[in-house]
């Protein structure tokens, strides 16, 4: 690689094809990735930089339907020491998520530390993506630079996310109890509206505002729907999704999206969904998915809990499930920019006030003010009243 000029500052520029050999993470680099929780939302997963071929680059670059990715690098000329990948979190794509942030640890002394240079990428974002108006991030809750970094560009907690993971023993025991759910029914396009409203009904005010959700979020795109099917037939990949439907309230009180492990060494993910009133749904929730997962080569489960949810929680605990990792959900808000505009200096502020002076005198009142009737005005040089000109 050729050595970098002091002289030359650090620019922020977008990442071409032509670069993803170079943006590889070294060896001590500051690597800050998106939890699971927050990648696997209803919108559909966009595709990853790191691990991709070239072929895979290019087929989303042909794909204008997929939800794009956006990459910028930071660096001087010949060296490249950081890059950010963020991507829109909904469909409306006012919210945004920041999916991975790699600082390379450089010896230069010229250059910022990698907390500075992390904080220079993730303004850029702020500043070029006007359409977002949140921020989301998500990282471990022992990432010391993670944290750091996003506390220093203004981010505020926003939940916290525990992981927990069900080995094949329990999810045998647990496709041994018969479900309870006569209602249940396979998601579609036609039950997007019901998902919609038991999503935000799920969860607090300041996460469904941060979330912004719309019904469209949740509708699976045609062109994903054909790859998901392609997939089925070629035994690559599965997924299996339904909701348990109330009748009296014709509404969405539980729902679940299982997807399958490709490989044996991977687990089977799970995103559960509970109506706050319907808590008892869990354990019939589980054994359904328990009794979809008992003819599988790996029968381990992974899906994740909020701080929010205290009976998933206990009821996770309940059946001995396993603590895998904690993470904290954070936002940022556009209003951020307020403060960050540059503060306005009071000698600019007087000269503009010293240009909107009157250009010329004014011109006297031809009315005077008669003291005797406070309600009566005359014309100036009108002594009927007996009064005088003021």
């Amino acid at each position: 690689m050729t050595p970098a000029n002091p002289s030359e500052p650090i620019a922020v520029r977008p990442v071409h094809f032509r670069d993803s050999e170079k943006l590889m993470p070294e060896v001590g680099s500051e690597v800050v990735t998106c939890g699971a929780f927050t990648k696997h939302q209803p919108l559909p997963e966009t595709g990853r930089l790191f691990g991709q071929s070239s072929l895979q680059r290019l087929s989303r670059l042909a794909n204008p339907l997929q939800p794009k990715d956006i990459t910028f690098a930071a660096g001087r000329k010949h060296a490249t020491h950081g890059i950010i990948q963020v991507s829109p979190f909904n469909s409306t794509r006012s919210t945004w998520r920041v999916d991975r942030v790699m600082v390379n640890a450089v010896a230069d002394q010229n250059l910022p530390i990698n907390l500075d240079l992390g904080s220079l990428l993730l303004r850029h974002c702020f500043e070029n993506i006007v359409e977002a108006h949140t921020w989301i991030s998500e990282t471990s809750i022992h990432d010391k630079f993670g944290l750091a970094l996003y506390r220093q560009n203004g981010f505020q907690p926003l939940a916290y996310v525990t992981y927990w993971s069900i080995d094949a023993e329990q999810i045998t025991n647990l496709a041994e109890n018969e479900p309870d759910l006569p209602n249940l029914l396979p998601v579609s396009n036609a039950d997007a509206q019901l998902i919609y409203h038991l999503e935000t009904a799920s969860m607090p005010p300041q996460l469904r505002q941060v979330f912004d959700h719309q019904i469209q979020d949740f509708r699976s795109r045609p062109v994903a729907e054909v790859r998901s099917q392609v997939r089925r037939w070629l035994g690559q990949s599965e997924s299996v999704s339904a909701y348990v439907f109330e009748p009296q309230r014709k509404a969405a009180i539980g729902y679940f999206s299982l997807r399958l492990a490709q490989t044996a060494d991977q687990p089977n993910r799970a995103k559960l969904t509970v109506h706050p009133a319907y808590t008892w749904l869990y354990p019939e929730l589980m054994a359904q998915m328990a009794q979809v997962l008992s003819g599988s080569s790996n029968q381990a489960l992974q899906l994740a809990s909020l701080d929010y949810q205290p009976e998933r929680e206990s009821y996770l605990r309940e059946i001995d499930a396993t603590e895998v990792e904690h993470t904290v959900m954070m936002s940022r808000s556009v209003w951020h920019k307020v403060r960050e505009s540059k503060a306005v200096s009071i000698e600019g502020l007087q000269d503009v006030l010293q240009g909107l002076q009157p250009s010329g005198k004014a011109i006297p009142s031809r009315f005077f003010w008669d003291a005797t009737n406070p309600g009566l005005r005359h014309p100036a040089g009108d002594d009927s009243s007996g009064g005088t000109a003021g």
